[in-house]
């Protein structure tokens, strides 16, 4: 079964973080499709090992990604 899961890249000295928000799951790359891939590796690892109560617990909370405007300086 495929899912849909949120991707949070971010550019990190020489390289990229990409972390999955709703399951707490993160991994790096030397680029964006790097990073991508190697979190994609990483939630299938953590789908296939982790108990079904670990899954449940961390699926169970929403995630909303917005922006918000502030002053600066």
């Amino acid at each position: 079964m495929q899912k849909q899961r949120t991707v949070i890249i971010e550019k990190e000295d020489d390289g990229y973080v990409a972390l999955c928000p709703e399951v707490d799951v993160a991994s790096q790359g030397e680029s964006i499709e790097e990073a991508k891939r190697n979190l994609r590796e990483a939630l299938e690892l953590f789908f296939e090992t982790a108990s079904r109560e670990e899954i449940e617990s961390r699926m169970g909370s929403e995630v909303y990604i917005t922006q918000v405007e502030v002053a600066v300086g």
